[in-house]
């Protein structure tokens, strides 16, 4: 995945502000369950929030890394315990700016 100019990610985290989180990452973190849950979700959607219930910030940051890497997805906006990922899918469903 190419890497996304700051345009592209404020037009991004403006499109993801009314999503509700689709997948919620328990005490057993990022397991090959989630990373499939979150791989059929992008392919429908492009971009989606993700809950991470963790309570050190170190090993949610972690979680973060193995998720985003374990799908091959960009990770647009973190806040709290919440992170929005994009990875753009074939149709190309959100036409994000240059």
């Amino acid at each position: 995945m190419k890497k996304l100019s700051s345009k592209q990610i404020s037009y991004l985290r403006g499109q993801a502000h009314h999503l509700s989180p689709v997948v919620i990452v328990g005490q057993h973190g990022v397991t090959e369950a989630v990373l499939r849950e979150v791989e059929i979700t992008l392919k429908h959607h492009e971009l989606i929030k993700v809950q991470i219930r963790c309570d050190d910030q170190t090993e949610l940051h972690d979680m973060m890394d193995r998720l985003t890497d374990g799908v091959k997805a960009t990770l647009v906006q973190v806040i709290g315990h919440k992170a929005v990922l994009y990875r753009q899918s074939q149709e190309k469903k959100i036409k994000i700016p240059v």
